[in-house]
């Protein structure tokens, strides 16, 4: 390898043996001072449950597989000897509960380990990411903690054009990679033209190959794409099955995570995309939703995890990441729903909850009984014919700070797939008023349109987690954001129902232990 590239950070070689491979770990000096740096952390807003990297800041997840019995989370680190970002890693059963692993992908010939994807094979795990001022780039593991990857080649198999070349009709940028019989797939992130226009649009761009070293280009692989806006890009793309359709996740630059949902035309290598929606309700920063990182489950779900970004300057720390969800093909075969990990509640502590209870008409009320900054609220509740209702969470006794959860019932977006002029509803996420510390930058609402049956009860279940919160809405939706209240009591909760009452029918709280102790 060229050494004007390489790494600062030491690298280190374990065995192939898993017992072996822990008995190194345990004594390794990049994990113990990974192990150090967590301890080191003070600050009020790091997350207890979502899992934030042990040292530095972080950006996109990438790769999100399991393997041999775990799960495997790469993202892009950023060391602190080589602050150029290499590929991070942590490990879990269960999506929940992280360990820490080692640097595992370090820059050389590449100057920095961009983001990419990951497919998993009988005997080995492939890693194609995007290699910067290089190309994309291919690397392999097969040991049991995926800790030795090695590069295919030392060189991008999808290389960068050269300056003063004719230029590519296609990009070369994130990758991911998939397989179909004896053949490989990879589609690289970009733009390109609007037909008839000057203007730009997200596109994905197809390669196939039979040794993951020789790619041939095909094409665009999108087609009939509806939903995205224009100078979109599609960054971070990962193309799943999901039920008997295909999705493909993706970041733009200009509008943050999203997904579009489709059929695989495996005649004429096509996407043809038939739904589209986005994860984040307005711009990717600050607080918003950033890059996915998705894998599919054997029962046609998909799992995705995603980093947020941050709205407050913290020393030594930026990033975390989501909760992971799990998407699901909606009952119309033409949307996806969203739901929480179920294991997350693996977290959960002494259960305090409140049976049906009224709530007055423009009356706050303050719940007594349940507080804090880390923790699952679940609340089921009949508006009846209320205006709107609001759920303030993370709130101080004297409503200097608070984040406000509103639903307005049937004010959305006309639905005309659910019958002749049917509304969806609305639920916005506001923190604008989560934090009065002088540097912190809000951003606007997010609103979230959700399809909710006339006679079906309202169901949230609601995420905190000392800066970030997060909202699932009939496990069918997902709206959140991050949040820095800084006065100490900023923990309480509080329930509005505007214009008449409303009735709540159960609501549900557990403090939320930390993954880390």
């Amino acid at each position: 390898m060229s050494s004007r590239r390489k790494s600062f950070v030491p690298h280190y070689q374990f065995s192939n043996d898993l017992e072996t491979q822990l008995q190194e770990l345990a004594e390794n000096p990049l994990l113990l001072r990974m192990k150090q740096s967590r301890n080191e952390y003070s600050d009020p807003h790091r997350p207890q449950y979502h899992y934030v990297n042990p040292e530095g800041v972080l950006n996109d997840p990438n790769g999100l597989c399991h393997w041999q019995g775990n799960w495997h989370l790469f993202y892009q680190a950023y060391p602190p000897e080589d602050p150029r970002q290499h590929w991070g890693h942590a490990i879990s059963k269960d999506l929940i509960h992280w360990h820490d692993l080692p640097y595992c992908i370090y820059p050389d010939p590449e100057e920095c380990c961009f983001s990419g994807s990951t497919l998993v094979e009988n005997d080995r795990v492939i890693a194609m990411y995007h290699g910067t001022k290089a190309g994309n780039m291919i690397a392999t593991s097969g040991d049991p903690l995926l800790l030795n990857w090695k590069k295919l080649g030392d060189a991008p198999v999808i290389p960068i054009g050269k300056k003063g070349s004719d230029p590519q009709p296609y990009t070369v940028f994130d990758p991911c990679i998939w397989r179909e019989d004896d053949t490989y797939y990879s589609l690289s992130a970009g733009r390109e033209l609007l037909e008839h226009t000057n203007k730009q649009v997200a596109a994905d761009f197809l390669f196939r190959s039979q040794n993951l070293k020789d790619w041939e280009f095909l094409h665009s692989f999108i087609e009939g794409d509806r939903f995205t806006r224009v100078w979109d890009d599609g960054a971070c793309p990962y193309f799943w099955p999901i039920g008997d359709r295909h999705i493909l996740l993706f970041f733009s630059h200009i509008s943050g995570g999203q997904y579009l949902l489709g059929d695989y035309d495996r005649q004429r290598d096509k996407f043809v995309v038939s739904y589209g929606e986005k994860f984040n309700f307005g711009a990717a920063g600050p607080c918003g939703v950033h890059a996915p990182s998705a894998y599919p489950n054997e029962d046609g779900t998909v799992t995705v995890i995603f980093n947020m970004n941050p709205g407050l300057p913290a020393e030594g720390w930026n990033q975390i990441m989501s909760l992971p969800r799990v998407l699901s093909l909606g009952k119309d075969g033409d949307s996806v729903d969203v739901a929480p990990i179920s294991a997350v509640e693996s977290l959960r502590e002494t259960c305090t909850q409140l049976g049906s209870f009224e709530l007055p008409a423009n009356q706050e009320l303050v719940l007594d009984h349940v507080s804090g900054n880390s923790y699952e609220l679940e609340l089921e509740i009949d508006e009846r014919s209320a205006s709107c209702l609001e759920i303030d969470v993370l709130r101080s006794k004297d409503k200097r700070e608070y984040t406000r959860i509103t639903v307005f019932r049937e004010r959305g977006y006309f639905d005309p797939t659910h019958g002749f002029r049917v509304r969806n509803s609305c639920i916005s996420l506001d923190i604008t008023h989560s934090s009065i510390a002088p540097k912190f930058r809000s951003r606007p609402p997010e609103n979230l349109d959700v399809f909710i049956e006339r006679d079906e009860k309202l169901k949230l279940r609601i995420f905190v987690d000392r800066s970030i919160v997060e909202v699932f809405v009939n496990e069918r939706r997902c709206v959140s954001a991050r949040a820095y209240p800084i006065c100490e009591d900023s923990k309480g909760i509080s329930l509005l129902s505007k214009g008449s009452s409303s009735n709540v029918e159960e609501l549900k709280f557990w403090h939320l232990k930390s993954i880390y102790d």
